[in-house]
């Protein structure tokens, strides 16, 4: 029921919904601080924040221009994510479709993926210094795990009645890996790389906890520590709307790659 209303809804009709809500939202929240419902130093009003990116476009923070905070950020998050993507989906499958590889692999993988990645910060300091190694490694591991165990979901999954299919019309391994397995793992590998962008983007902030002076992270943190709830705000914003790009540059990557996906079989 739930699901033939979400597909009746035209795309204009959610951008409108979704539009009325955000509106709704930041109506509410300018007027618990125009009407003092809210002290606005524990929030402040979005016009606080406007008048707080006009003045930090213009001086910077902390001697640092807003546009290299959020260079700095996206340069350092995407390199590891492409690291991550790059290193986690071949061994995923590889786990998926090899039993011995998967048990000897297995765990380690789910012994660190749900360790919290802040804690390794002494270690990563010791390894790596304190230099970018260091936070290109904490975004690193916390997508590279996730998108292993997804990646190799996505093998396991595959359907066998397909695969068995293709081995009775005499493919050889090479053709069903590449026009069996890798098809049909796809939409679950895009999803499982959307999950792990999503937990590496957040671990941003451990990252930049590691002696930096500039991101967005380290920008908030800063701030935080001098109570500029209004810069605070602002690097919150900001990094919730990067990540949506992330996000949203992954599904227009997966609706020109896979275009099968989300079909029924």
């Amino acid at each position: 029921m739930s699901t033939q209303a979400h597909r009746g809804m035209s795309t204009a009709q959610r951008a409108a919904v979704s539009s009325s809500a955000v509106a709704l939202v930041l109506g509410v929240w300018q007027l618990s601080g125009s009407l003092q419902w809210i002290d606005p130093l524990l929030l402040p009003p979005p016009t606080e924040i406007i008048r707080t990116t006009a003045d930090i476009l213009a001086d910077g923070y902390r001697q640092v221009s807003l546009w290299q905070h959020i260079w700095v950020s996206v340069l350092r998050a995407t390199v590891a994510f492409a690291a991550a993507i790059a290193a986690g989906i071949p061994l995923g499958l590889a786990m998926g479709l090899s039993q011995p590889i998967s048990a000897v692999l297995e765990p380690f993988v789910q012994f660190l993926r749900p360790l919290p990645k802040i804690a390794l910060i002494p270690l990563t300091v010791v390894w790596f210094g304190i230099d970018e190694g260091s936070k290109f490694f904490l975004i690193f591991i916390s997508c590279f795990l996730s998108i292993v165990v997804s990646a190799a979901a996505a093998a396991v999954g595959v359907n066998k009645n397909r695969l068995r299919a293709a081995q009775t019309l005499g493919a050889n391994r090479y053709q069903l890996f590449t026009r069996v397995v890798l098809p049909n793992a796809l939409p679950e590998i895009f999803t499982g790389v959307r999950l792990s962008i999503g937990i590496g983007w957040t671990s941003l902030i451990a990252a930049e906890m590691v002696a930096a002076n500039s991101g967005l992270g380290w920008m908030v943190i800063n701030a935080g520590t001098y109570l500029r709830t209004d810069v605070v705000m602002l690097g919150i914003l900001l990094l919730g709307g990067i990540g949506y790009l992330f996000d949203l540059a992954l599904v227009l990557l997966q609706r020109a790659t896979v275009p099968w996906a989300g079909r029924d079989a």
